[in-house]
This record gives C-alpha cells, structure tokens and sequence, in this order.
C-alpha cells in the first residue's frame, strides 16, 4: 500500500537547499527549491521554494524526485 504523503506530518522538518549558486544579480537565490525528509517514510520528501516561505510545499517520493534529476541521498 502507498502512503498518503499529505497525512504525514511534517512539523519540525529541516529543509535544505540543494541548488546552491543559482543566484539572480542581486543574490537572492531566485530559482532555488528547499527540500527535506518526511519522519516514518523511508524515501519521501517535502520540496518547497525558498522564495516563497509561506506556500505549502509539495510532497513526493524519492523516484519522482530523482527521475527528475535530484539526488536525494544529498538530504
């Protein structure tokens, strides 16, 4: 069975931001994601936008992820 990833909580998750460098002029990080592990699932992440902390983040497994070329074994 597949775990409901938006009934997992995710209060208390550190969020890092693996992009590093991808700064606009003014080095504000314009296009960068955060991303962290979901507690009680082995290969689930919450991804965000570090430009936006207020939004909800998304959640995925680590296939989608990595099928998207990010290395999840870095968070």
């Amino acid at each position: 069975m597949i775990a409901d990833l938006y009934t997992m909580p995710i209060e208390g998750i550190v969020m890092t931001a693996p992009c590093g460098g991808n700064n606009n002029e003014d080095g504000e990080g314009e296009a960068c994601l955060t991303i962290g592990r979901i507690p009680g699932e082995p290969d689930a992440y919450v991804v965000g936008d570090s430009k936006k902390h207020d939004a909800p983040p998304l959640r995925f497994f680590g296939p989608e992820l990595r099928a998207w070329g990010i290395d999840t074994a870095k968070v």
